[in-house]
This record gives structure tokens, sequence and C-alpha cells, in this order.
């Protein structure tokens, strides 16, 4: 564990082992909606036992629901009817504690992880999106004109002429929220929702939080510009900047990460883990093909037995055949960013208008690919705003992908996360210039990955016959 690292106070994410989850624990969907209360006893022995000696009383809930239970109004026994792969992978499996007492947290997990009946278990880290410079639009005429040149290094005009995405391809947004009333994106949204779940006391000293924190609903409304200017990327309608990305893909926001001041500097999105993980998985069984992640942590963030976040709903996403793509991280180091870094996750570094590596681009052997993510004009809260930072290059790849799946559909054809990620990077282009290493395999070109995939099916037709 990080002792330096922010959590929410009080509270911890415990995963037992496969078939050790008691029947009785509730979902914290019903707690919700007052089905029932938060359970102060799990196994009837050790657990209890630790959880009573080192964090006074306690109370625990399952942070997923099943599958089943999308629904707002599921019945209460389907709350808790996982499947296999719920099982499996994890998410059926995971807890959500609160202890009365934080000041023995650690020594309570450690006292946890001793038990064979325990998988994982870990505070509730708090979490950022990477930090970015985003800056409030000058010449909105002039800005328009430079901002297609980002879309030209991709070849996206190109590729949005060749398959122009369809609506039935929906992309998740898991972010600070989008601004729902914003010009641009209003008419293109997908009904969202908000996982976020804070409060004053449970971040402690130091952050102030923003609007609304305290409560999960269904209004994922942005109070940062983060979610915002990535959903520009992907659907923007192209009035005062490019048409989205994506084409006619769909676009569900999910708001998993709040809105905070830290030290009285700059509006940042936090989030807890389990904030960011209910909202991945609602995404996944909600139908999305594509998922945008433009947040994490650096491995260097993580104690030497912690596990590495998100691991689970990344599991789950991948085996519901769900395509994962993340930002590489800001840092400018070679060090792993999760969720960028878990495996079958497609990781996206920046690359500048020339097209040499960004210098801020994390790097790193799980880096797959490039795009331009160095002062990018897309929407923002008020009208419009430059942004730069990975964060903004992985909303192009997340959009290239929305029409490769697209594309896949409508040849009747299924395709796969690592199906996506080999093309991409067969597919790119070489970068210009700088030092390369762990920048992946170049710079996308959408039109290249398009016609790779056609070229591909027609192959394998053409073989089977």
């Amino acid at each position: 564990m990080n002792a330096n690292r922010p959590h929410a106070k009080r509270r911890l994410l415990l995963t037992l082992r496969l078939g050790e989850m008691p029947e009785h624990v509730p979902t914290i969907r019903e707690c919700l909606r007052g089905i029932a209360t938060m359970t102060d006893r799990i196994d009837g022995g050790v657990i209890d036992r630790l959880l009573r000696h080192h964090g006074g009383a306690a109370r625990s809930a399952r942070l997923h629901s099943a599958r089943l239970a999308v629904a707002r109004h599921s019945p209460a026994a389907q709350l808790r009817r996982y499947d296999g792969i719920e099982q499996i992978t994890g998410v059926a499996r995971v807890l959500r504690v609160e202890v009365a007492d934080d000041v023995n947290m650690f020594s309570l997990i450690d006292a946890l992880r001793q038990l064979n009946i325990v998988d994982k278990v870990s505070p509730d880290y708090l979490t950022t999106m990477p930090a970015e410079q985003i800056q409030t639009a000058g010449n909105t005429d002039d800005a328009t004109a430079l901002a297609w040149q980002p879309r030209n290094q991709l070849r996206l005009p190109e590729a949005l002429g060749y398959e122009s995405g369809h609506p039935s391809v929906v992309i998740g947004l898991a972010d600070t929220g989008v601004r729902l009333e914003h010009g641009e994106l209003d008419a293109r949204l997908r009904r969202g929702f908000d996982s976020v779940d804070l409060s004053q006391q449970l971040l402690g000293p130091g952050y102030e939080l923003l609007g609304d924190n305290i409560q999960r609903d269904e209004d994922p409304n942005d109070e940062v510009g983060h979610g915002t200017a990535c959903a520009g990327i992907i659907s923007a309608l192209g009035s005062g900047m490019p048409p989205g990305a994506a084409g006619a893909c769909g676009l569900t926001p999910a708001r998993v990460l709040g809105a905070a001041k830290f030290e009285g500097r700059k509006v940042v999105g936090i989030g807890a883990l389990a904030n960011i993980d209910l909202g991945m998985k609602r995404l996944i069984d909600l139908g999305v093909r594509v998922i945008n992640m433009s947040f994490g942590t650096p491995d260097s963030a993580l104690g030497p037995d912690d596990p590495k976040p998100h691991s689970e709903v990344v599991q789950y996403a991948l085996a519901r055949g769900c395509i994962l793509v993340a930002a590489s991280g800001n840092s400018g180091r070679n060090e792993r960013y999760y969720p960028a870094a878990h495996e079958g996750v497609i990781a996206v570094g920046s690359v500048d208008a020339d097209g040499t590596p960004s210098k801020f681009s994390t790097r790193g052997d799980h880096v797959a690919i490039c795009a331009p993510g160095n002062k990018i004009w897309t929407a923002g809260l008020d009208a419009y705003q430059y942004a730069t930072g990975t964060s903004f290059a992985s909303p192009f790849i997340s959009a290239i992908a929305g029409l490769l799946v697209a594309r896949a559909d409508r040849r009747a054809q299924p395709i796969s996360s690592e199906d996506v990620r080999n093309i991409l990077m067969e597919t790119a282009r070489s970068f210009g210039g700088g030092d390369t290493k762990g920048c992946g395999a170049g710079i996308a070109d959408a039109l290249a990955a398009l016609q790779r995939l056609d070229n591909t099916i027609d192959e394998s037709i053409e073989a089977a016959a």
C-alpha cells in the first residue's frame, strides 16, 4: 500500500475468491433503492473479526449489480443473479467496505491479505485524469481552420468518406461527464449517468469538492471540461469545430470523476476507484462497443502489494467483447499507467503537429499507437477550448475503433479488441522524427485501418469458399 496516496477515508475494496461470496450480502444498488441496507456481517468469522478489531464497526455491500439488473426498476432478485463471466472476471465478487475508524486502515488491509478467501484488497484510492493543459478559446475562426490539421494527420476526412459510422455502434465515455446543453453535443448524446459518490469528509483536507458529488444519479453534466473536450473530438456536430471523428456512431457519457480543487489550484476531475469501476461496468452492461478512458494511475503511485487498478472491470469488458482505449499518461517518462497498461487495452500516446512524439507523452512497451494530442481544438464548458494531453489523443483512437466496429458490422463480421489493436498497429504511419522508443507502432491512419479490415474480411471469405 502507498500511505501517501490519497484514498476515500474509511473505505476499502475487497475481492473474495471464486465461490467465497456469501449470498446474503446486498448490492449497493439495493441499498440506494431502499430494498436492503449495507450488512455488518460478511462471513460471520475471521473477516468480520478483523474488520471490527482494526476498523471498529463496519458495513459492506457488493459494488456491482448483475448484468440482468441494468434496468432501473429490476426486481431485487435479479440484482445478485450473476452469470459465469461476472463470476470468473471477479466483478461479482467485489465488496465496498466502510469502516468506522480509518486510523488502522493499512493494518487492516495487511491482515485481510493473509486470508485464503481474499483475492484482492486495497484502499478505495482516489484517481484523477492525467495533468493536461486546457486553454480558453481565442479567435474561433482561426482555431477552426487549424483544427483540421490533427484530423488530416489521421486521414479522418477520407476515412469518414469510406465509412460514415452507424448509430447502433455506441462509444462509452468514462470521464468527468459532458456539458449536456453544448450546441455541438446535445443532439448527439445517448442518455448517460453519474456514478460519483464522494463527500468532503471522505477526501479529507486539501480538497474542495465542487458541484454534484454526493449521490449517484442519471445526470452526467460536466463541471470540469475534460469529458466535454473528449466528447467533442468523438461526436461534435461540426458547427464551430470539425465534426466528430466517430461519424454517426453514438456516444454515452458516464460521469465517473467529480470536480474538485486541490489546495486552491485549478479544477480537476477526481473519483474513487469504486466510482470509476461502477460506471465502467454499467457502460459495458448497456452494450457500448468501445470505451474511452482518459484517466489513470501511474505504477509508481501503487504500493508493492496493491492490485492493479480496474483489473476486474477490464477483464469483464474484454470478455464481453468491448474495446477499451486509454490515455498512456502525461509524465513524459517510461512507466506503466493504469488502465492503459492492462493487457488487452489499447494504450494511446500523443504526437505533435509535425508527427514527433509529444514530450509529455508517457512511454512504454504497452503503448500501441499515437494520435495528435497537442493543442486540440474542441468543445469546452462555455464554448470551445484548446486541450493538450494524451487524454485528447485517446478519443481520436476510440473514434477510429468505432468506425472499425461499424465497418465490421456492415460486413456481418465480428471484431475483437485484439483485432482493432493489431489493425491500428499494422497500418500505422511513421513518426515525423524524434525519440520514438516506447511510443508504439506509429501514428494512426484511419483510412488505411478501414481498408485493411476490408481486405482481411475479403481474404477470410475467399479462404472459406
